[in-house]
């Protein structure tokens, strides 16, 4: 760990649920169903392929992303689901129940993405009444994620049956008891305990002041979506700025871990990789676009907002937003929608760049979600792996060399 407290040690690679559907374009109905079988198979292959865990969506019409990571824990053995939760929606102590569930139903192998965000059309369609209030919702998350992270302790030291006696025999009240601004909890437990101490990884994302604030506070992996490599950059600085603030109230500088959700193409040749991206979206008819980016420039998501930036910068420029990335995609995207395309090479060289910022937790996609998983396993993952390794060999090498 670094003295700025960014985990840059070891790089983890997760790929991503298509739980909307999935094709071979974008821009129209899908043309695979997200079936039990279909996203079972995509599972199965992205743990072949090398990638340690799934995120699986939350919102729109993404099926239900607790009822897909309880699904996927069945038909794999060491891939982890990761599974989004949006505060105020479930109650916290509740959610901290399900995920310790899913921790122990998967031996282990659960963590949760907390969206605080997102659409706020979306949100109203299901009753949040802060889905327009966009400070309030990450104050009320900064609750959630205190209450979770209370009943994960308690439960702890509790005996796993309803009467039974704790396990730890100092303690004497196994409940949480909290009064905030959005929730009282009176006499809080959370059963089964989580099979990870203290509890579930969280990964939490957010671009705006208040996301950093609460992602220093209370993540373990704080997510960003794909942008140029500056203003990644300038990201974990801001980052950085948010745990020295939070240091300086508790006197403890908090560790987590920085990651980026991205598009991924790799081919043979360059030439071939960006005939393959570009064959994504050249079909779509211009009213789809024009649809698209009026829904995208509503969401009120600062993160969306900055996607929106870098694809209008860049539309002279064919959507060509840096060496290998591309904003194509953002046209009729949203979220972490720039593209690197490249060969496995120079995609495994832009990553490494990306890790070299400090970004150490990739979550990558592209489509078809089942055939490119394998592709980038294959041809590019491991790749990257025997780069970053031979890069901490030469790092250790020259600390001996100047001792």
């Amino acid at each position: 760990m670094s003295s700025d407290s960014i985990y840059r040690d070891q790089v983890e690679f997760g790929w991503f649920m298509p739980t909307m559907g999935d094709g071979t374009s974008l821009g129209r109905d899908s043309e695979r169903k997200p079936t039990l079988e279909y996203l079972t198979h995509v599972a199965q292959t992205a743990e072949k392929s090398g990638f340690e865990f799934v995120l699986i969506p939350t919102g729109g019409a993404c099926i239900d992303s607790w009822v897909v990571g309880s699904a996927i824990i069945g038909a794999t053995t060491t891939l982890k689901p990761l599974v989004a939760v949006r505060p105020g929606l479930i109650a916290p102590v509740l959610t901290a129940r399900m995920a310790a569930a899913l921790d122990q139903l998967s031996g282990g192998r659960a963590r949760i993405n907390i969206v605080t965000g997102s659409s706020p059309d979306d949100l109203e369609e299901l009753g949040d009444p802060l889905a327009r209030a966009h400070d309030e919702k990450y104050a009320r998350t900064r609750e959630y994620l205190d209450i979770i992270k209370g009943v994960w302790a308690q439960a702890s030291g509790l005996a796993s049956t309803e009467f039974g006696a704790s396990v730890d025999a100092s303690i004497t009240d196994d409940k949480l008891h909290y009064k905030g601004e959005y929730y009282e909890i009176n006499g809080g437990k959370s059963r089964p305990s989580t099979v990870q101490e203290p509890g579930l990884p969280i990964y939490f994302g957010g671009s705006s002041p208040m996301a950093k604030s609460v992602g220093a506070e209370y993540s373990d992996v704080f997510l960003m979506w794909s942008e140029p490599l500056d203003m990644i950059k300038q990201q974990i600085e801001e980052l950085k700025e948010s745990q020295r603030q939070h240091a300086e109230r508790t006197g403890t500088l908090r560790p987590l871990r920085v990651g980026m959700r991205a598009q991924v193409l790799v081919r043979d040749t360059e030439e071939e990789a960006w005939e393959a991206a570009r064959n994504l979206i050249k079909d779509i008819d211009p009213a789809t676009i024009e649809r698209a980016k009026a829904a995208f420039s509503k969401t009120g998501a600062t993160g969306q907002n900055r996607q929106n930036q870098i694809r209008d910068a860049a539309a002279a420029n064919d959507f060509i937003v840096g060496p290998n990335l591309w904003a194509g995609l953002s046209n009729v995207r949203s979220g972490g929608a720039l593209m690197f395309v490249g060969t496995p090479d120079q995609v495994s060289d832009r990553l490494l760049e990306y890790a070299e910022a400090g970004v150490t937790s990739f979550i990558l996609s592209s489509y078809p979600h089942l055939e490119e998983a394998a592709i980038f396993g294959e041809s590019t993952l491991p790749l990257f792996k025997e780069k970053w390794s031979r890069r901490a060999v030469q790092q250790e090498q020259t600390a001996t060399a100047q001792s």
